[in-house]
């Protein structure tokens, strides 16, 4: 059986090719799988598809004329598939439940420290041979408070680095992690969370109920000097809002590595177009702020726990197996 891979990176290819080889042919494609590209699927039993894939009820409907019967995402997040029209399709679709939560803690503490320390702005001083340092006066975090939304296995990655850094922290959950209480996180409501926090990290899922999460009200309750991080997902943040608070003249730094219309941007080379969206254009340009692609996963080791784990899915798919991985079961 021949696989299609969609939205598959350069450096991710080999990787795919190599954990497939010896179970099934892997045929990868850049492109992203949307409602322009789902034709090409046809003949595919299986597909294998990016976090940035558009599986909402039309795309999933053509997947499922052509013959597609199983969806294996390389990703924890699904927030970008209709569960339920793939149910009454009678398509299997499978996620990557865990990867390296190392991967994702680490890259959004170098987003915090980068905007903290303002690396981005002294990397392009120096190379244009200015090497003053007006401007570039951080803070240290020893003693500041760390205020970490989702303490699971990812924020509690996030909180032991925090700790390391000698500060405060609080968390916010709809369940606590005991492991995080071990090194001396107090849960608070929200609204305290972000009202004593100089550093606010985000580490939930993108569900109804969290969109949003930081909207208008949120941001007014931070500090004006605070530090935002997210490196979960664009929707948890009203990009809208967090731009007039910039406008204003709020926050000591802000490093997004998502965004919520990141969909058909993200991954992809846009340098020789205009971009269209005013949101992100305006975003960008606020020098507090650093913008990256959604490469908080991007690891050697997470990749390749994310290829092996959709490998055992497909394998699991074919031998009628059901995991923890599956979000809708082979009918």
């Amino acid at each position: 059986m021949e696989i299609l891979a969609f939205g598959v990176q350069a450096d991710e290819k080999p990787l795919i090719q190599q954990a497939f080889r010896g179970h099934h042919e892997v045929r990868c494609l850049d492109v992203f799988l949307n409602e322009d590209t789902a034709p090409i699927a046809a003949g595919y039993e299986v597909i294998s598809t990016s976090v940035n894939a558009e599986l909402g009820a039309r795309v999933l409907e053509v997947l499922a004329a052509g013959g597609t019967r199983m969806i294996a995402q390389r990703s924890t997040g699904f927030n970008n598939i209709d569960l339920k029209v793939a149910e009454r399709l009678g398509m299997t679709v499978a996620r990557v439940s865990y990867y390296s939560p190392y991967s994702v803690a680490e890259f959004a503490w170098t987003l915090a420290m980068a905007v903290n320390r303002r690396i981005v702005r002294a990397s392009t001083r120096t190379r244009d041979f200015d090497f003053r340092l007006d401007g570039l006066m951080g803070r240290d975090l020893r003693g500041r408070t760390a205020g970490v939304l989702g303490t699971g296995k990812i924020g509690e990655a996030f909180t032991r680095i925090a700790h390391g850094f000698g500060m405060r922290l609080l968390g916010w959950d709809v369940a606590e992690n005991p492991a995080c209480r071990e090194l001396g996180m107090e849960y608070v409501p929200k609204e305290q969370l972000l009202a004593e926090s100089d550093l606010v990290t985000l580490h939930v899922p993108l569900m109804p109920e969290t969109k949003h999460l930081i909207d208008a009200d949120a941001l007014k309750a931070m500090k004006d000097d605070a530090i935002l991080v997210n490196s979960s997902r664009g929707g948890l943040i009203d990009t809208t809002a967090l731009v007039d608070e910039l406008r204003a003249g709020r926050f000591t730094g802000v490093g997004l590595d998502v965004y919520e219309a990141e969909a058909g941007l993200f991954f992809l080379d846009k340098s020789l177009e205009a971009i269209e969206d005013d949101t992100l254009a305006r975003l960008v340009t606020f020098p507090n702020v650093l913008v990256t692609s959604h490469q908080a996963y991007y690891t050697e080791d997470a990749v390749g726990q994310i290829v092996d784990a959709t490998v055992r899915n497909v394998l699991d798919y074919k031998a009628g197996r059901r995991s923890e991985n599956v979000l809708v079961p082979r009918s």
